[in-house]
């Protein structure tokens, strides 16, 4: 029962209007692929870059977020603009949003060997939640609840906009990835709407010897009706092959996450996330899991062989 009970109350967290905040997909290792979370990103690495992350929050958990994600990015006309996709499907107990967006992004040269990016994204979402699946009670001859009488399967437009502008050992951006506030209902009369979600993005990269750099950034997001979160994050390179880091967000989740350099194309990340605001004597769900693959198809190859930090 206690199962089920967790299941209801993510249900109704989802759906109901009152504390629809933070909606969007949560992720620990964001600096990595920066385009999932703002446009102007994309094609900022100066060469096809495909990733594809898996996250699954609140391990133990029955009915926590899962969510999988694939990119894919490129500059094109003389690295002068980018173009990319990405595809998602975010699961959170028989609630389900599968989505494809369009980007297109705008890059300026300046001095410097820095860019400034305009960028901008394009596409819908589906959003499907199998509410008449809950159960709601236990007892057999309970009066049925009207608002988990129907099954809400609504296709939901969106647009997205960011700046971006970079060099070789700082970035700062701000987007609003979903500008549209879409409105989901059921017709047992339970509502949701999408709200807007700006983040801002800061990063720099401190060469400490030849060996070791240290890159801090910082993201910073909000939503009406949600506190501020804040994630303040520190990688330290190795050899420019292994990453290690330590990252705090302000809901009270320290999380360690490391990205190792197999090969000049190939990367891999993961992040482990420990939720500290569960009581003490409770372990269920203090845990998240996150995974991270990035291949790099160079036009260039000497462009591969560059480090790149973000």
């Amino acid at each position: 029962m206690k199962k089920k009970l967790l299941l209801i109350s993510t249900v109704l967290l989802a759906c109901t209007f009152e504390v629809f905040a933070q909606q969007d997909a949560l992720f620990s290792q964001y600096m990595f692929n920066m385009m999932l979370v703002n446009p102007a990103y994309t094609g900022s690495r100066d060469v096809l870059s495909v990733s594809a992350l898996y996250r699954k929050q609140w391990a133990n958990v029955p009915g926590s977020p899962e969510t999988m994600t694939f990119s894919a990015d490129s500059p094109i006309k003389n690295e002068k603009m980018g173009i990319g996709i990405s595809v998602f499907n975010d699961k959170i107990g028989v609630i389900m949003n599968t989505g494809f967006y369009a980007n297109y992004s705008y890059r300026i040269r300046l001095t410097n060997n820095s860019t400034l990016a305009m960028g901008v994204s394009v596409g819908l979402s589906n959003y499907k939640a199998e509410l008449g699946s809950v159960q709601v009670s236990n007892q057999a001859n309970a009066t049925p609840d009207m608002a988990f009488s129907s099954n809400p399967n609504k296709i939901l437009p969106n647009v997205g906009l960011g700046g971006y502008y970079s060099n070789d050992k700082f970035y700062i951006g701000l987007s609003l990835p979903h500008v549209l506030n879409n409105k989901i209902q059921n017709d047992g009369g339970l509502s949701a709407r999408q709200y807007r979600h700006s983040f801002l993005m800061s990063g720099y990269v401190f060469r400490l010897n030849e060996s070791f750099k240290l890159k801090p950034s910082i993201l910073v997001k909000h939503v009406a009706g949600s506190p501020v979160q804040l994630d303040l994050n520190a990688n330290v390179w190795l050899y420019d092959k292994f990453a290690l880091g330590f990252s705090y967000r302000s809901l009270a989740a320290p999380v360690i996450m490391a990205e190792v350099q197999i090969s000049d194309q190939f990367r891999f990340g993961y992040a482990f996330d420990y939720t500290t605001s569960i009581k003490p004597n409770e372990s269920f769900g203090r845990t998240s899991h996150e995974f991270l693959f990035r291949y790099e198809f160079g036009y260039d190859r000497g462009k591969i062989l560059t480090p790149r930090y973000f």
